[in-house]
């Protein structure tokens, strides 16, 4: 069985976010998506907000598991037995942050593979900052996430 990680904040999870996982899934037996606790980001949704929106989002997929954690990435996926680590990339801007972070997962654990996966192009511009700073100045956010993400995405920015 080859079982991959998906890390992420995931504040709040995108349909990039969700094309990756859908894909993922597709090709691997199991697909542990990995949501960070990283406070050091000031997310706008809790750890746990998070998790129950993604379980809401990807309850479909049968082989997807939602898993909170904090620390190194390859740690995680080492303790969780998973082979490898699927990231996305978007741009050029990416693949330079996600090489040097590949490398430095290769030397802290050579048993784990990084796994890159693209975007189609209906999401390849598409990212949570983003959706953040739309939502955030009162645009329509709707095309680019979950019906139940743009919503709880709305309620955080009512008053």
């Amino acid at each position: 069985m080859i079982a991959v990680l998906y890390p992420g904040t995931f504040d709040p999870m995108t349909n990039g976010h969700e094309e990756i996982i859908r894909r993922a899934a597709g090709l691997f037996d199991k697909v542990v998506v990995g949501v960070a606790e990283s406070t050091a980001k000031r997310p706008l949704f809790t750890l746990a907000e998070r998790l129950h929106l993604a379980g809401a989002i990807l309850s479909e997929y049968s082989n997807v598991d939602i898993m909170p954690y904090d620390g190194l990435t390859v740690e995680f996926a080492k303790k969780q037995n998973l082979r490898g680590i699927i990231r996305g990339l978007r741009s050029v801007m990416d693949f330079e942050y996600e090489r040097q972070l590949a490398g430095m997962n290769q030397r802290l654990n050579p048993d784990i593979e990084t796994i890159y996966l693209t975007p189609g192009a209906d999401n390849v511009f598409v990212s949570s900052t983003l959706i953040r700073d739309i939502a955030a100045n009162r645009g329509d956010i709707s095309s680019f996430v979950h019906p139940a993400i743009a919503e709880a995405v709305a309620e955080k920015f009512r008053t």
